[in-house]
């Protein structure tokens, strides 16, 4: 939840059939836009505040049943008729103590033998060498109800999101102009227009334009709408675990029918790994060089390092793509921009970039790792994201193409921009004196947001309201660096959330994420499709949200 939106909402609706534009049959991507440091301490940041109200649950210590490995990409149809004797999902709260426990000692064994993993935060070595003190994955133990009818407007408009950012990361003149201010007050954003800027001079053309994205939402209790949260355009992560939270519910259902009465089938099919390998793997073959690889660009300590794995195992088994993963100062010390724009790093040469890095100020320790970025830009390696699509990403620009006529600069089809405008929350701009004053006086319904990713950024409540008061007292253009949004309140849902072993009784909410995957070739679209969806779940009185930042757990959906 890299939004850090307070109290998603769990709806009901009828229950029907997934379309086929839901299907995610078809291989592709990976942010949460998030942070990558992730946080298992004992008890963990994300239960630190509720542990005295929750109802912990220990683990027997003998198995209680056998687990068939399951493989992430493995298809699942969606049944056209749901048995007589399913029911809506229940209550996990109401489940029997004893059916709770042989849940959580099976799900234990699953993300085991399935590698729904991380590295443990409690070693130092967890986060640069792979198989060493691995911890499960923080999960929901039941998937979360989800009604079908958002679930089909997310799937709809993750194609017409795709292209919205095609063509906004065309418009440099856009880009420039709507963070002209922000870039006054943000070092960072300002670093990242300087590399912009600078690939505007010498009219850098971006053939082959790779689009790994997740459009985050929440279900706003009061209007019954599917609310945007953010767009994310970079390192849009939990494609290879998220995937495998489906089929550990969808396996925990099959088991325990007769005590749970659930349907499996209505948890939809989630083949995200191999869908961003597919997109990733099809740029590769476009850039037409048979001996290049594909590099992933990530943090030095990377305890979500199996989640990317997913990703160049699929490349790897699937396609015959070799990947290499480098740092950006190991790209800075080893890399080499030929005459002909070939990127070479480490005697190898690069046909596409894959940022999991490179989001956050904190990713930029020296002028070694901007030289990094700038060197990958200049190159005529596929960039996912290329720094224009990382500037369509930022708050700001999601809150300029949410005002009145700008979504027209950019798409020509009515009905699409209907359908974007609908899933558009509040959005301002601090200069914008009737909302900023509104803020202040009611601070509870907007949330401050800055132009950064991650998670554990965002401002709530009375502290929006002492921001923008220093703000204005200031007076020092200060507030160009962040925009208000309406705060989403959805309904709070029960959960069994599980950390290091140990399942707790939670009050929730969820939010959801659809994946995107494009990619075109000058003016061919070669794929532009809806891949896959990640759902994340937090304690209901958690503003901040993202699993990686430790905040939240991974989920799957219920469709009723």
């Amino acid at each position: 939840m890299g939004s850090g939106y307070s109290s998603p909402s769990i709806l009901q609706s009828s229950s029907t059939c997934l379309p086929s534009y839901c299907s995610t049959t078809s291989p592709f991507q990976s942010q949460e836009s998030q942070t990558n440091s992730l946080n298992f301490c004992s008890p963990t940041r994300f239960l630190e505040t509720h542990l005295r109200k929750s109802s912990k649950i220990l683990i027997p210590r003998s198995p209680f049943s056998a687990i068939s490995p399951l493989k992430c990409a493995k298809v699942h149809k969606m049944e056209t008729q749901v048995e007589d004797s399913v029911k809506p999902i229940v209550d996990p709260h109401d489940i029997d103590p004893k059916l709770v426990q042989k849940l959580a000692y099976d799900a234990l064994v699953w993300c085991s033998l399935n590698g729904l993993l991380v590295g443990d935060r409690n070693s130092k070595r967890s986060g640069t060498v792979p198989g060493v003190d691995m911890v499960h994955a923080p999960v929901a133990l039941l998937p979360m109800s989800f009604p079908e009818s958002h679930w089909k407007q997310a799937c709809e408009v993750a194609p017409i999101f795709n292209e919205l950012v095609d063509r906004v990361s065309q418009d440099g003149e856009f880009l420039q102009q709507s963070l002209s201010r922000t870039k006054k007050v943000d070092p960072f954003t300002s670093r990242l227009l300087e590399i912009h800027s600078k690939m505007l001079e010498i009219n850098k053309i971006e053939e082959i334009r790779l689009g790994l994205h997740r459009s985050d939402y929440m279900l706003d209790e009061q209007t019954k709408l599917l609310l945007q949260i953010e767009l994310n355009t970079i390192s849009s992560s939990f494609s290879g675990l998220g995937c495998l939270v489906s089929e550990l519910h969808r396996s925990l259902l099959q088991q325990y029918r007769e005590g749970i009465a659930l349907d499996p089938n209505r948890i939809p099919t989630n083949n995200a790994a191999n869908q961003f390998a597919e997109a990733l793997a099809k740029a590769w073959n476009e850039y037409g060089d048979p001996r290049a690889v594909i590099m992933f660009v990530v943090q030095a300590e990377e305890r979500n390092m199996y989640d990317q794995h997913w990703l160049s195992a699929s490349l790897r088994e699937r396609h015959q793509v070799t990947t290499i993963r480098k740092t950006l100062a190991e790209i800075d010390a080893l890399g080499e921009l030929q005459q002909d724009g070939t990127l070479v790093v480490d005697g190898q040469a690069v046909a596409v970039i894959y940022f999991r890095a490179g989001y956050a100020p904190s990713d930029y320790h020296s002028e070694s790792e901007w030289g990094a970025r700038l060197l990958m830009e200049q190159s005529r390696a596929v960039k996912c994201p290329s720094i224009s699509y990382h500037l369509t990403g930022t708050k700001k620009i999601q809150q300029e193409l949410a005002k009145p006529n700008v979504l027209e600069r950019f798409l020509e089809n009515k009905d699409d921009i209907a359908k974007l405008r609908k899933c558009f929350a509040g959005l301002w701009s601090l200069d914008e004196s009737d909302t900023f004053k509104d803020a202040i006086e009611k601070p509870g319904l907007y949330v401050m947001k800055p132009q950064r990713e991650g998670g554990g950024n965002n401002i709530y409540g009375e502290d929006v309201r002492e921001a923008l008061l220093k703000l204005q007292k200031e007076g020092t253009g200060s507030d160009a660096a962040y925009i208000l949004m309406q705060r989403i309140f959805p309904n709070i849902s029960n959960s069994i959330l599980m950390r290091e072993g140990i399942p707790h009784k939670e009050q929730t909410i969820s939010e959801l994420g659809v994946y995107g995957s494009y990619l075109r070739n000058k003016n061919e679209v070669l794929i532009n499709q809806q891949a896959g969806y990640l759902m994340r779940t937090k304690v209901s009185s958690s503003n901040e949200g993202g699993v990686a930042a430790g905040f939240a757990v991974l989920d799957s959906i219920y469709l009723v």
